[in-house]
Order: C-alpha cells, then structure tokens, then sequence
C-alpha cells in the first residue's frame, strides 16, 4: 500500500493539473463563461482539500482491513473527481 505521503502527492499533482487545465481553458472561453471557469477552479480547490483531510484523519486506526478500504476510497474518489471535472471542462470548450 501507498503511504499517506504518497497519496497526498498525488492529490497535489492531480488537482493541480485539472487547474492548469482549467486555465489554459479559460484563455479560450468567451466572457460569459468566464464566472463558470472561476466556480470550476473554486470546485476544484475544495476538491482537493477534502482529500487531503480525509487522508489525514483515517477512520479505523486500529483495523489494517478498515485502513486499506479507507484509502482504496479516497484513491477511487480522486480519480472520479479528476474524470468528472474534465468533463466539466470539456463542456467549457467552445465548437469551432
């Protein structure tokens, strides 16, 4: 298993390329899609500090079984949260 560490390193790295993303998507958008693109990057934020305290305060310290789906959770949580908001910045694009 991944240390906590590790897995922070990953939600940093994760969340910052979704708002890297973002904003590369926000020099395209026209002005009227510019508050969504400002709710996306807010979303995002909160995103990724959720996950970073759900990963510093685990559930069950005493169980290794409740330590490893804990975990396997946040990891599963992070990788739907980076596909549901590529998708939201997918929407953003405009059709050329």
């Amino acid at each position: 298993m991944a240390t906590i560490r590790e897995l922070k390193k990953d939600i940093r790295f994760l969340t910052e390329q979704l708002l890297a993303d973002t904003l590369e998507v926000s020099e395209v958008v026209n002005e009227k899609d510019q508050q969504q693109v400002l709710d996306l990057v807010v979303d995002i934020a909160r995103f990724h500090n959720e996950l970073i305290v759900r990963a510093n305060h685990p559930d069950g310290k005493e169980n290794p079984k409740i330590i490893k789906s804990y975990f396997r959770k946040i990891t599963s949580d992070l990788l739907i949260g980076c596909n549901n908001f590529y998708e939201r910045i997918g929407n953003l694009i405009p059709e050329k």
